[in-house]
């Protein structure tokens, strides 16, 4: 059988504040710099979710992208958009919101909403020059 992947991009904007609660404010200053704002800042993310699987010989599809795109929207865009990471998403309540574990944290949200046959990676851009890739 061929395998393919499909991709679909999404966006959200949220904030976040880099920095470890066990750890003084200089020593997250000296490792996280700016990302370590009291007052929190924030990111335009770009979000690309590719699944690879084999093609159905019914639809012709790997997955239907309209649901890949609703999996997305409740799974991330109403999770994260405009919203502040630390305070506001559960996941982060004691996970240090990088872009790792974001990408991380959806992956795993992702990866419950899809049939087991089929491969999830996610690549996430923090900026237009910063990104993370995960596929598990």
């Amino acid at each position: 059988m061929n395998k393919v992947t499909v991709s679909r991009k999404a966006h959200f904007n949220a904030a976040h504040r880099l920095y470890r609660k066990d750890w003084s404010f200089e020593k997250n200053d000296a490792v996280f710099g700016k990302c370590n704002n009291p007052n929190f800042h924030g990111h335009n993310y770009e979000l690309i979710v590719s699944v690879t699987g084999e093609i159905d010989k019914e639809t012709g599809y790997v997955m239907d992208m309209k649901i890949l795109k609703d999996i997305i929207k409740s799974e991330v865009e109403d999770a994260f958009d405009h919203k502040n990471l630390n305070i506001e998403v559960p996941e982060f309540a004691t996970l240090n919101p990088t872009a790792e574990n974001i990408a991380v944290v959806i992956y795993n949200k992702m990866k419950a909403k899809l049939t087991s046959n089929l491969e999830l990676e996610i690549t996430l851009y923090e900026t237009p020059r910063n990104f993370v890739t995960y596929s598990g």
